[in-house]
C-alpha cells in the first residue's frame, strides 16, 4: 500500500504536481490498481496455453502475382545516373 510519503515521491520523480483536494483520491486510486495487480498474480495460470491474440485470426492471402509491365528500363533511361539497375544519387554524408 501506498502512503502519504511514498505518492509524494512518486509525483516528484514523474514530475507531477498533485492537488491537495485530489490527493487522498489519487492515493486510494493507486492502491486499488496495486491491490488488482496483486489479485491478478495469485490466478494459477500454469495450465493455461499464452497466446498471441484472443481470437483466432487467418490471413487471407493472396496469390503472388506480377500484374504490372516492368518499365524499370524506360524510367532508367531518363535518369541522370545509373548503375546496374539502380539510381545513383550524389553523396550526401562522407
Amino acid at each position: 500500500m501506498i502512503d502519504n510519503t511514498q505518492l509524494k515521491q512518486i509525483a516528484h520523480l514523474a514530475k507531477l504536481s498533485i492537488d491537495s483536494d485530489v490527493f487522498d483520491a489519487t492515493m486510494q486510486d493507486l492502491n486499488n490498481i496495486l491491490t488488482l495487480a496483486e489479485q491478478l498474480g495469485e490466478i494459477d495460470t500454469d495450465d493455461v496455453t499464452p497466446m498471441a491474440h484472443p481470437l483466432h485470426m487467418t490471413q487471407r492471402l493472396r496469390e503472388d502475382k506480377v500484374t504490372e509491365e516492368d518499365r524499370s528500363k524506360s524510367f532508367q533511361s531518363i535518369a541522370p545516373k545509373i548503375g546496374k539497375q539502380h539510381y545513383l544519387v550524389p553523396t550526401v554524408i562522407e
